[in-house]
Protein backbone atom coordinates (compact mmCIF):
# COMPACT_ATOMS: atom_id res chain seq x y z
CA UNK A 1 0.00 0.00 0.00
CA UNK A 2 1.25 4.11 -0.29
CA UNK A 3 2.25 5.65 2.49
CA UNK A 4 -1.08 7.97 2.22
CA UNK A 5 -2.63 7.57 5.82
CA UNK A 6 -5.55 5.51 6.74
CA UNK A 7 -8.58 7.23 7.07
CA UNK A 8 -10.87 6.82 10.43
CA UNK A 9 -13.31 4.18 9.12
CA UNK A 10 -10.49 2.06 7.95
CA UNK A 11 -8.89 2.56 11.20
CA UNK A 12 -11.50 1.62 13.04
CA UNK A 13 -11.86 -2.00 12.12
CA UNK A 14 -8.18 -2.64 11.09
CA UNK A 15 -5.97 -1.46 13.66
CA UNK A 16 -4.43 -3.71 16.00
CA UNK A 17 -5.89 -6.15 13.97
CA UNK A 18 -4.40 -8.72 11.79
CA UNK A 19 -5.51 -12.45 10.53
CA UNK A 20 -4.60 -15.23 13.73
CA UNK A 21 -1.55 -16.69 12.76
CA UNK A 22 -2.41 -19.94 13.85
CA UNK A 23 -5.81 -20.44 12.08
CA UNK A 24 -5.80 -17.69 10.41
CA UNK A 25 -8.63 -16.57 11.74
CA UNK A 26 -9.90 -13.03 10.18
CA UNK A 27 -11.98 -11.56 13.59
CA UNK A 28 -9.55 -11.48 16.57
CA UNK A 29 -9.89 -14.21 18.70
CA UNK A 30 -10.96 -14.46 22.77
CA UNK A 31 -7.93 -15.27 24.01
CA UNK A 32 -9.97 -16.70 27.16
CA UNK A 33 -6.39 -17.55 28.79
CA UNK A 34 -5.04 -16.70 32.59
CA UNK A 35 -1.74 -17.59 31.76
CA UNK A 36 1.31 -17.94 28.79
CA UNK A 37 3.88 -20.32 28.36
CA UNK A 38 6.84 -19.26 28.39
CA UNK A 39 9.71 -19.92 26.09
CA UNK A 40 12.45 -21.13 28.74
CA UNK A 41 13.33 -19.82 32.07
CA UNK A 42 15.61 -16.44 30.49
CA UNK A 43 12.49 -15.65 28.51
CA UNK A 44 10.19 -15.36 31.64
CA UNK A 45 12.90 -13.53 33.66
CA UNK A 46 13.03 -11.17 30.78
CA UNK A 47 9.05 -10.93 30.04
CA UNK A 48 9.30 -9.94 34.24
CA UNK A 49 12.06 -7.66 34.22
CA UNK A 50 10.59 -5.35 31.59
CA UNK A 51 13.33 -6.20 29.16
CA UNK A 52 10.73 -7.83 26.37
CA UNK A 53 7.65 -6.93 25.72
CA UNK A 54 5.41 -10.02 25.83
CA UNK A 55 2.22 -12.03 28.00
CA UNK A 56 2.71 -13.27 31.28
CA UNK A 57 -0.36 -13.33 32.99
CA UNK A 58 -4.32 -11.91 32.14
CA UNK A 59 -4.47 -9.32 34.60
CA UNK A 60 -1.21 -7.79 33.15
CA UNK A 61 -1.89 -8.15 29.53
CA UNK A 62 -4.13 -10.44 26.90
CA UNK A 63 -3.69 -10.70 23.16
CA UNK A 64 -7.67 -9.33 22.86
CA UNK A 65 -7.41 -6.60 25.01
CA UNK A 66 -3.80 -5.66 23.47
CA UNK A 67 -5.90 -5.05 19.59
CA UNK A 68 -7.99 -3.16 22.29
CA UNK A 69 -5.39 -0.91 23.42
CA UNK A 70 -3.68 -0.53 20.12
CA UNK A 71 -6.78 0.63 17.76
CA UNK A 72 -7.96 2.90 20.73
CA UNK A 73 -4.40 4.52 20.97
CA UNK A 74 -4.56 4.72 17.12
CA UNK A 75 -7.93 6.23 16.82
CA UNK A 76 -6.93 9.04 19.35
CA UNK A 77 -3.86 9.75 18.32
CA UNK A 78 -1.46 8.15 21.19
CA UNK A 79 1.02 5.96 21.50
CA UNK A 80 0.04 3.67 23.70
CA UNK A 81 -3.29 2.60 25.92
CA UNK A 82 -4.10 0.90 29.33
CA UNK A 83 -7.56 -0.92 28.90
CA UNK A 84 -9.33 -1.64 32.54
CA UNK A 85 -12.59 -2.52 34.08
CA UNK A 86 -14.44 0.60 34.19
CA UNK A 87 -14.47 3.94 33.15
CA UNK A 88 -14.50 4.88 36.86
CA UNK A 89 -11.28 2.47 36.96
CA UNK A 90 -9.69 4.12 33.90
CA UNK A 91 -9.57 7.99 35.90
CA UNK A 92 -7.91 6.39 39.10
CA UNK A 93 -5.09 4.70 36.66
CA UNK A 94 -4.99 7.94 35.01
CA UNK A 95 -4.01 9.27 38.28
CA UNK A 96 -2.45 6.56 39.84
CA UNK A 97 1.09 7.31 38.42
CA UNK A 98 1.00 11.31 39.14
CA UNK A 99 -0.38 11.63 42.51
CA UNK A 100 1.39 11.57 46.08
CA UNK A 101 -0.66 11.93 49.39
CA UNK A 102 -0.82 15.61 49.53
CA UNK A 103 -1.26 15.96 45.85
CA UNK A 104 -4.27 17.55 44.10
CA UNK A 105 -5.71 17.60 40.93
CA UNK A 106 -8.00 20.74 39.50
CA UNK A 107 -11.41 19.37 37.99
CA UNK A 108 -14.12 20.87 35.83
CA UNK A 109 -17.45 21.54 37.78
CA UNK A 110 -19.21 20.19 34.92
CA UNK A 111 -18.56 16.17 35.24
CA UNK A 112 -20.81 13.09 35.85
CA UNK A 113 -21.97 12.86 39.22
CA UNK A 114 -20.17 9.30 40.09
CA UNK A 115 -16.74 11.37 38.84
CA UNK A 116 -17.50 14.10 41.05
CA UNK A 117 -17.78 11.81 44.22
CA UNK A 118 -15.04 9.91 43.50
CA UNK A 119 -12.81 13.20 43.19
CA UNK A 120 -14.17 14.72 45.90
CA UNK A 121 -14.45 11.89 48.62
CA UNK A 122 -13.15 8.64 47.58
CA UNK A 123 -9.82 9.57 47.08
CA UNK A 124 -9.18 11.31 50.04
CA UNK A 125 -8.57 7.64 51.02
CA UNK A 126 -5.26 8.25 49.13
CA UNK A 127 -4.61 11.40 50.69
CA UNK A 128 -5.65 12.89 47.05
CA UNK A 129 -8.16 16.04 47.15
CA UNK A 130 -9.69 17.68 44.25
CA UNK A 131 -10.53 21.26 42.97
CA UNK A 132 -13.59 22.11 41.10
CA UNK A 133 -13.40 24.99 38.69
CA UNK A 134 -15.89 26.48 36.49
CA UNK A 135 -13.40 25.72 33.11
CA UNK A 136 -15.31 28.47 31.21
CA UNK A 137 -12.64 30.65 33.64
CA UNK A 138 -9.07 30.03 32.55
CA UNK A 139 -8.25 32.35 35.33
CA UNK A 140 -9.69 30.70 37.91
CA UNK A 141 -8.29 27.18 37.07
CA UNK A 142 -4.42 28.65 36.68
CA UNK A 143 -5.67 30.34 40.44
CA UNK A 144 -6.65 27.43 41.94
CA UNK A 145 -2.89 25.62 41.20
CA UNK A 146 -0.73 25.27 43.71
CA UNK A 147 2.72 23.76 43.97
CA UNK A 148 0.77 20.05 44.75
CA UNK A 149 -1.43 20.19 41.73
CA UNK A 150 -0.41 17.09 39.84
CA UNK A 151 -3.31 17.28 37.01
CA UNK A 152 -5.73 18.83 35.27
CA UNK A 153 -9.18 16.52 34.51
CA UNK A 154 -12.10 17.91 32.29
CA UNK A 155 -14.19 16.09 30.27
CA UNK A 156 -14.86 16.87 26.01
CA UNK A 157 -18.54 16.78 26.37
CA UNK A 158 -19.98 16.95 29.69
CA UNK A 159 -22.45 14.35 31.20
CA UNK A 160 -25.15 15.17 31.36
CA UNK A 161 -25.35 18.41 29.94
CA UNK A 162 -23.68 18.12 26.69
CA UNK A 163 -21.39 20.77 27.85
CA UNK A 164 -17.90 21.29 25.14
CA UNK A 165 -14.84 22.01 26.81
CA UNK A 166 -12.42 24.67 25.22
CA UNK A 167 -9.67 22.14 25.49
CA UNK A 168 -6.72 24.23 23.67
CA UNK A 169 -7.41 26.98 26.08
CA UNK A 170 -7.37 24.65 29.40
CA UNK A 171 -4.39 23.42 27.50
CA UNK A 172 -2.55 26.54 27.30
CA UNK A 173 -2.92 26.73 30.90
CA UNK A 174 -1.81 22.71 31.60
CA UNK A 175 1.00 23.94 29.46
CA UNK A 176 2.21 26.78 31.62
CA UNK A 177 1.46 25.01 34.82
CA UNK A 178 4.00 22.32 33.69
CA UNK A 179 1.06 19.28 34.58
CA UNK A 180 -0.72 17.08 32.62
CA UNK A 181 -4.12 17.41 31.31
CA UNK A 182 -6.69 14.52 31.47
CA UNK A 183 -9.63 14.56 29.20
CA UNK A 184 -12.42 12.64 29.49
CA UNK A 185 -13.55 11.69 26.20
CA UNK A 186 -16.15 9.11 26.65
CA UNK A 187 -19.68 11.34 25.28
CA UNK A 188 -17.29 12.57 22.24
CA UNK A 189 -15.18 9.26 21.16
CA UNK A 190 -12.58 10.60 19.00
CA UNK A 191 -15.25 10.16 15.83
CA UNK A 192 -16.73 13.77 17.22
CA UNK A 193 -12.73 15.23 18.86
CA UNK A 194 -9.29 14.16 19.36
CA UNK A 195 -8.40 15.78 22.66
CA UNK A 196 -5.10 15.17 22.06
CA UNK A 197 -4.92 17.08 18.97
CA UNK A 198 -5.74 19.69 20.99
CA UNK A 199 -3.23 19.40 23.87
CA UNK A 200 -4.24 16.81 26.42
CA UNK A 201 -1.70 14.73 27.54
CA UNK A 202 -4.04 11.56 28.96
CA UNK A 203 -7.46 9.93 27.33
CA UNK A 204 -9.67 8.04 29.43
CA UNK A 205 -12.40 6.31 28.26
CA UNK A 206 -15.35 4.64 29.61
CA UNK A 207 -15.51 1.79 26.96
CA UNK A 208 -18.82 0.89 28.31
CA UNK A 209 -20.92 3.71 26.40
CA UNK A 210 -20.72 4.59 22.65
CA UNK A 211 -17.31 2.92 21.69
CA UNK A 212 -19.15 -0.79 22.38
CA UNK A 213 -22.63 1.17 21.70
CA UNK A 214 -24.54 -1.98 22.41
CA UNK A 215 -24.91 -1.62 26.19
CA UNK A 216 -23.54 -5.43 27.03
CA UNK A 217 -20.44 -4.94 28.52
CA UNK A 218 -18.25 -2.45 31.11
CA UNK A 219 -14.81 -1.15 30.11
CA UNK A 220 -12.49 1.87 30.64
CA UNK A 221 -9.18 2.81 29.01
CA UNK A 222 -6.21 5.43 29.37
CA UNK A 223 -4.99 6.41 26.00
CA UNK A 224 -1.19 8.36 26.76
CA UNK A 225 0.04 11.17 24.28
CA UNK A 226 3.43 10.45 24.49
CA UNK A 227 4.19 14.22 24.72
CA UNK A 228 4.76 14.97 28.31
CA UNK A 229 8.22 15.35 29.61
CA UNK A 230 7.78 13.53 32.98
CA UNK A 231 11.43 14.19 34.05
CA UNK A 232 11.39 18.00 33.72
CA UNK A 233 9.69 18.90 36.78
CA UNK A 234 10.87 16.10 39.20
CA UNK A 235 7.03 16.33 40.38
CA UNK A 236 6.31 12.70 39.14
CA UNK A 237 8.54 10.44 40.88
CA UNK A 238 6.65 7.27 39.90
CA UNK A 239 7.80 7.73 36.47
CA UNK A 240 10.61 9.97 36.74
CA UNK A 241 13.15 8.25 39.57
CA UNK A 242 13.93 4.73 40.40
CA UNK A 243 11.70 1.68 40.60
CA UNK A 244 12.26 -0.34 43.35
CA UNK A 245 10.22 -2.65 42.28
CA UNK A 246 12.21 -3.23 39.15
CA UNK A 247 15.66 -2.93 40.61
CA UNK A 248 16.03 0.60 40.48
CA UNK A 249 14.53 0.90 36.67
CA UNK A 250 12.91 4.46 35.85
CA UNK A 251 10.13 4.56 33.28
CA UNK A 252 10.78 7.60 31.47
CA UNK A 253 14.28 7.08 30.75
CA UNK A 254 13.95 3.35 29.82
CA UNK A 255 10.91 3.43 27.89
CA UNK A 256 10.80 7.57 26.77
CA UNK A 257 7.07 8.21 25.27
CA UNK A 258 5.96 5.11 26.82
CA UNK A 259 6.49 5.56 30.06
CA UNK A 260 2.98 6.34 31.09
CA UNK A 261 1.90 3.30 29.14
CA UNK A 262 4.15 0.99 30.61
CA UNK A 263 3.89 2.16 34.15
CA UNK A 264 0.04 1.59 33.45
CA UNK A 265 0.90 -2.11 33.01
CA UNK A 266 3.50 -2.88 35.21
CA UNK A 267 2.12 -1.22 38.18
CA UNK A 268 -0.96 -0.23 38.01
CA UNK A 269 -2.63 -3.93 36.50
CA UNK A 270 0.03 -5.29 38.64
CA UNK A 271 -0.79 -3.73 41.89
CA UNK A 272 -4.70 -2.55 41.27
CA UNK A 273 -5.38 -5.00 39.38
CA UNK A 274 -8.00 -3.69 37.36
CA UNK A 275 -8.38 -6.13 34.63
CA UNK A 276 -10.44 -5.64 31.25
CA UNK A 277 -11.61 -9.07 30.57
CA UNK A 278 -11.01 -10.75 27.11
CA UNK A 279 -15.01 -10.74 26.23
CA UNK A 280 -14.89 -7.50 27.01
CA UNK A 281 -12.29 -6.45 24.93
CA UNK A 282 -14.03 -8.36 21.80
CA UNK A 283 -17.54 -6.41 22.41
CA UNK A 284 -16.13 -3.76 22.44
CA UNK A 285 -13.88 -4.02 18.87
CA UNK A 286 -17.29 -5.50 17.04
CA UNK A 287 -18.92 -2.13 18.42
CA UNK A 288 -16.13 -0.01 17.42
CA UNK A 289 -16.52 -1.24 13.79
CA UNK A 290 -19.47 0.77 13.32
CA UNK A 291 -18.42 3.81 15.48
CA UNK A 292 -18.45 6.35 12.92
CA UNK A 293 -21.68 4.94 11.43
CA UNK A 294 -23.35 5.12 14.68
CA UNK A 295 -22.07 8.71 16.03
CA UNK A 296 -23.33 10.13 12.77
CA UNK A 297 -26.78 8.88 13.06
CA UNK A 298 -26.19 10.09 17.12
CA UNK A 299 -25.48 13.42 15.98
CA UNK A 300 -28.40 13.51 13.21
CA UNK A 301 -30.79 12.28 15.64
CA UNK A 302 -30.04 14.86 18.79
CA UNK A 303 -30.16 17.75 16.23
CA UNK A 304 -33.50 16.79 14.90
CA UNK A 305 -34.95 15.82 18.57
CA UNK A 306 -33.33 18.64 20.63
CA UNK A 307 -34.47 21.48 17.81
CA UNK A 308 -37.84 20.09 18.40
CA UNK A 309 -37.73 20.13 22.21
CA UNK A 310 -36.34 23.56 22.37
CA UNK A 311 -39.46 24.85 20.20
CA UNK A 312 -41.96 23.13 22.48
CA UNK A 313 -44.10 25.08 25.27
CA UNK A 314 -43.69 22.83 27.58
CA UNK A 315 -39.71 23.02 27.80
CA UNK A 316 -38.20 25.51 29.59
CA UNK A 317 -34.70 25.09 28.02
CA UNK A 318 -32.68 22.42 26.39
CA UNK A 319 -28.46 22.21 27.00
CA UNK A 320 -27.62 20.87 23.89
CA UNK A 321 -24.52 22.42 22.84
CA UNK A 322 -25.40 21.36 18.82
CA UNK A 323 -28.14 24.03 18.58
CA UNK A 324 -27.63 27.65 16.90
CA UNK A 325 -29.41 29.06 19.83
CA UNK A 326 -26.56 27.59 22.02
CA UNK A 327 -24.33 30.18 24.06
CA UNK A 328 -21.73 27.23 22.85
CA UNK A 329 -22.24 27.22 19.12
CA UNK A 330 -18.93 29.15 18.20
CA UNK A 331 -16.90 26.33 20.12
CA UNK A 332 -18.55 23.52 18.45
CA UNK A 333 -17.94 25.13 14.74
CA UNK A 334 -14.15 25.05 16.33
CA UNK A 335 -13.65 22.34 18.24
CA UNK A 336 -16.24 19.63 17.58
CA UNK A 337 -17.26 20.16 13.30
CA UNK A 338 -18.61 16.86 13.41
CA UNK A 339 -21.12 17.34 15.66
CA UNK A 340 -21.71 17.83 19.52
CA UNK A 341 -22.49 14.39 20.35
CA UNK A 342 -25.88 13.19 21.68
CA UNK A 343 -26.41 13.58 25.62
CA UNK A 344 -28.22 16.72 26.58
CA UNK A 345 -30.66 17.94 29.31
CA UNK A 346 -33.83 19.29 28.89
CA UNK A 347 -35.43 21.29 31.99
CA UNK A 348 -39.25 21.13 32.20
CA UNK A 349 -41.59 24.50 32.68
CA UNK A 350 -43.66 22.27 35.28
CA UNK A 351 -40.12 20.93 37.90
CA UNK A 352 -39.68 17.76 39.40
CA UNK A 353 -42.87 16.44 39.53
CA UNK A 354 -43.10 16.87 35.25
CA UNK A 355 -39.73 15.06 35.53
CA UNK A 356 -40.59 12.05 37.11
CA UNK A 357 -43.92 11.75 34.84
CA UNK A 358 -42.24 11.80 31.77
CA UNK A 359 -39.45 9.35 32.58
CA UNK A 360 -42.59 7.33 33.69
CA UNK A 361 -44.47 7.74 30.75
CA UNK A 362 -41.79 7.08 27.86
CA UNK A 363 -42.00 3.68 26.18
CA UNK A 364 -39.06 3.98 23.41
CA UNK A 365 -36.38 5.52 25.59
CA UNK A 366 -35.30 3.09 28.57
CA UNK A 367 -34.60 4.78 31.67
CA UNK A 368 -31.23 3.25 32.88
CA UNK A 369 -28.41 4.55 34.26
CA UNK A 370 -26.07 4.41 31.21
CA UNK A 371 -25.47 6.27 28.01
CA UNK A 372 -24.14 6.31 24.73
CA UNK A 373 -25.75 2.82 23.28
CA UNK A 374 -27.60 2.50 20.21
CA UNK A 375 -30.74 2.70 22.10
CA UNK A 376 -32.40 5.79 23.29
CA UNK A 377 -31.79 6.08 27.12
CA UNK A 378 -33.33 8.79 29.76
CA UNK A 379 -32.77 9.67 33.59
CA UNK A 380 -33.80 12.07 36.12
CA UNK A 381 -29.86 12.83 37.34
CA UNK A 382 -30.55 14.24 40.27
CA UNK A 383 -32.50 12.13 41.87
CA UNK A 384 -30.14 8.89 40.45
CA UNK A 385 -26.43 9.62 38.45
CA UNK A 386 -26.11 12.46 40.98
CA UNK A 387 -28.22 12.10 43.96
CA UNK A 388 -24.91 11.91 46.17
CA UNK A 389 -24.06 15.55 45.20
CA UNK A 390 -25.36 19.09 46.76
CA UNK A 391 -27.90 21.09 45.31
CA UNK A 392 -25.07 23.46 44.44
CA UNK A 393 -23.24 20.80 42.83
CA UNK A 394 -26.17 18.96 41.07
CA UNK A 395 -26.63 22.80 39.95
CA UNK A 396 -23.29 23.69 38.80
CA UNK A 397 -23.11 20.10 36.74
CA UNK A 398 -26.44 20.87 34.99
CA UNK A 399 -28.67 18.22 37.13
CA UNK A 400 -30.91 20.55 38.79
CA UNK A 401 -34.10 18.87 39.86
CA UNK A 402 -36.05 20.08 37.02
CA UNK A 403 -34.02 18.20 34.73
CA UNK A 404 -34.10 15.39 32.64
CA UNK A 405 -31.10 13.72 30.61
CA UNK A 406 -31.87 12.18 27.35
CA UNK A 407 -29.16 10.00 25.61
CA UNK A 408 -30.13 9.97 21.74
CA UNK A 409 -30.03 6.79 20.25
CA UNK A 410 -30.06 5.70 16.24
CA UNK A 411 -34.13 5.21 16.19
CA UNK A 412 -35.99 6.77 13.60
CA UNK A 413 -36.04 10.34 15.15
CA UNK A 414 -39.47 10.86 14.07
CA UNK A 415 -40.78 8.03 16.52
CA UNK A 416 -38.49 9.37 19.34
CA UNK A 417 -40.25 12.58 18.48
CA UNK A 418 -43.57 11.27 19.10
CA UNK A 419 -42.49 9.40 22.16
CA UNK A 420 -41.50 12.09 23.81
CA UNK A 421 -44.52 14.33 23.03
CA UNK A 422 -47.08 11.78 24.38
CA UNK A 423 -45.28 11.80 27.91
CA UNK A 424 -44.86 15.10 27.70
CA UNK A 425 -48.90 15.28 27.41
CA UNK A 426 -49.05 12.85 30.13
CA UNK A 427 -47.17 15.03 32.83
CA UNK A 428 -49.53 17.81 32.17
Amino acid sequence: MSDTPLGFETLQIHAGSRPDPATGARQTPIYQTTAYVFRDADHAAALFNLQEVGYIYSRLTNPTVAVLQERLATLEGGVGAVCCSSGHAAQIMALFPLMQPGDNVIASTRLYGGTVTQLSQTIKRFGWSAKFVDFDDTDAIAAAADENTKAIFCESISNPGGYVTDIPAVAKVAETLNVPLIVDNTSATPWLCKPIEHGATLVVHSTTKYLTGNGTVTGGAVIDSGNFDWTASGKYPSLSEPETAYHGLKFHETFGPLAFTFHGIAIGLRDLGMTMAPQTAFQTLLGMETLSLRMERHVQNAVKIASWLENDPRVDHVTYAGLPTSPYAERVARLYPKGAGALFTVALKDGYDACVKVVDSLDLFSHVANLGDTRSLVIHSASTTHRQLSPEQQEAAGASPNVIRLSIGIEDADDLIRDLDQALAAAE
